[in-house]
Order: C-alpha cells, then sequence, then structure tokens
C-alpha cells in the first residue's frame, strides 16, 4: 500500500490526478474481471441486492482515496498529507466504537499515541520547529477528506457482510469506483487538463492498479478478516515508515537517525496495539 507514494510522487508529473485515479480503477476492473466473471454472472442476483453498499465502498476506498490524496499533493507538503492522514486509523477507532460498539482498552490507546508520536517524530526530521511552522492550505482539506473517506471503507468493508468471495466483491467494488470518478475525469478532462496517452501513462496507470491496488488491497481485506477494522487501520502507520525506506532507496533521500526512532515507536505503538486483539480464526 505504502507504493502508493511512489505514484504520488512520479506519477502525478505524468498524469493528472483524477485520470490518474480513474484509469487506475478501471485498469483494476478488466485485469480482474476476466478471473471473476463467471461468478458474478452468477451470483448477479447478489449483486442487485448488495450494489449500494457496493457502491459506497467504491465511492470511498477507490473515488476519495484514489483522487483526493493526488489533489491535495497539488496544493501542499508531503509533510501536511502525513500528518493529516495519520487520522484516519483515530477516525476508524472513533467510528468502529460509537457506531459499531467495537472495545477500546487502555493498551491500544497507548499503542495509538505511541505510533502517532512515532510518525510525527519521522515528518518532523526529529525538529519540533517544523511542527510549530506548518501552514495549511486547501490541500489539507482534500487529504482530510481522504484520511475520512478512508476510516469510512474500511469499517463498512469489515462490518458490510457480502455473498461474494473477496475477489469477486474487489472486482465489483473497483467497478464502481471507477464510476464514481467517471463524472469527475471528464470534467478535469474539458477544464482542467488533458491526460496525454504516452509510455509514461501506462506506466504508472498499471504499477498503481497493481501494486498500491490489487494487491494491497486485497492484504489489507485478508488481514481485516482476521485482525478487525480498527486494528488493521494500524497499518497506516506503517505506510509512513515504508514510506520513508521508499524515499531512500528510491528517490535517495537520506535515512537519518530519526527515521530510526520513529520507526521504533510505530512498530511498538502496533505491538501495542495487537496484544491481546487479535481475533482467533
Amino acid at each position: 500500500m505504502a507504493s502508493n507514494l511512489i505514484v504520488a510522487r512520479g506519477g502525478v508529473e505524468f498524469v493528472p490526478p483524477i485520470s490518474l485515479a480513474f484509469w487506475r480503477w478501471t485498469v483494476v476492473f478488466f485485469i480482474l474481471l476476466p478471473f471473476t466473471y463467471v461468478a458474478l454472472k452468477k451470483n448477479f442476483y447478489i449483486i442487485k441486492k448488495e450494489y449500494k453498499k457496493l457502491f459506497f465502498l467504491g465511492s470511498m476506498g477507490c473515488g476519495i482515496c484514489g483522487a483526493f490524496p493526488f489533489l491535495a499533493g497539488e496544493t501542499t507538503t508531503v509533510t501536511n498529507m502525513g500528518i493529516i492522514y495519520t487520522s484516519s486509523p483515530v477516525f476508524i477507532i472513533l467510528i468502529s466504537y460509537y457506531f459499531f460498539s467495537e472495545k477500546i482498552n487502555f493498551i491500544k490507546i497507548v499503542g495509538l499515541i505511541t505510533c502517532l508520536v512515532g510518525v510525527l517524530v519521522i515528518i518532523m526530521k526529529g525538529d519540533i520547529n517544523l511542527l510549530i511552522n506548518l501552514q495549511f492550505t486547501i490541500g489539507d482539506l482534500w487529504m482530510l477528506a481522504a484520511a475520512i473517506g478512508w476510516a469510512l471503507y474500511s469499517i463498512y468493508l469489515f462490518y458490510w457482510n457480502s455473498k461474494l468471495k473477496i475477489f469477486e466483491r474487489f472486482t465489483v467494488i473497483s467497478f464502481f469506483g471507477a464510476l464514481s470518478l467517471l463524472p469527475f475525469y471528464i470534467g478535469e478532462e474539458i477544464f482542467y487538463k488533458q491526460t496525454v496517452f504516452i509510455t509514461e501513462f501506462y506506466l504508472w496507470v498499471f504499477f498503481a492498479a497493481i501494486s498500491p491496488g490489487i494487491i494491497a488491497f486485497t492484504l489489507y481485506t485478508m488481514a481485516q478478516k482476521k485482525l478487525g477494522a480498527s486494528l488493521t487501520g494500524f497499518t497506516l502507520y506503517i505506510f509512513t515508515v515504508y514510506g520513508a525506506i521508499y524515499g531512500y532507496f528510491l528517490f535517495d533521500e537520506k535515512f537519518e537517525d530519526y527515521h530510526f526512532i520513529g520507526t521504533i515507536l510505530v512498530f511498538f505503538g502496533v505491538y501495542l496495539a495487537k496484544k491481546n486483539n487479535v481475533k482467533k480464526v
């Protein structure tokens, strides 16, 4: 999932943000469809029964979370994006607690705080002045909406039981995700910036579809089945750590002492949150 940072860092240079999100999920749908078509045709009555829920999941997980981070990157900093996106696990825990009566114990709260501190250490580069001097823009609102969208996707993906299997449901979710982006993609093409179908376009779209798309979303769904919505949400903190690792290997960014400190705090926080909370399967 953290490989989406690679897309946000390099892909938007060649593909407009909404176009990238739209074509990403369109490609995901057409990759999965040959493997799920027979089952989906057989279970079409289930799709008709669940289509409202599936559209909601597609618009949240693929639409809002697919396009908003790319839009945010045009007017805000990576630092701001990182800080705001770490609010998503908090929203997941709070919504799960108030609307689905999911238990929150003291150890999980400590783990949550430890993860937040670890992420802030990485983002601030060990300098508290960077946090004090942050300036927020319209892009930060896009990012906050993305964080809330991912929280809603995560919660309802877990609590809305479906008779479709994982890849069958994901195929339909990706279709509705692309469908929810279609009018905004058309508007972007007409009023903002047109997509140029060059080699870089195809490379970035296919990479976004496969790595942070099919692989990441499938593993996230499988993790939820074992860990629950709120605990799986803690993966977003590890996301920040992996982002720093990608920066080091792919973009010649330095790996400093604060990266090690933040990484230790994040993994320790995840350990505390996980302790005594894993569901038996």
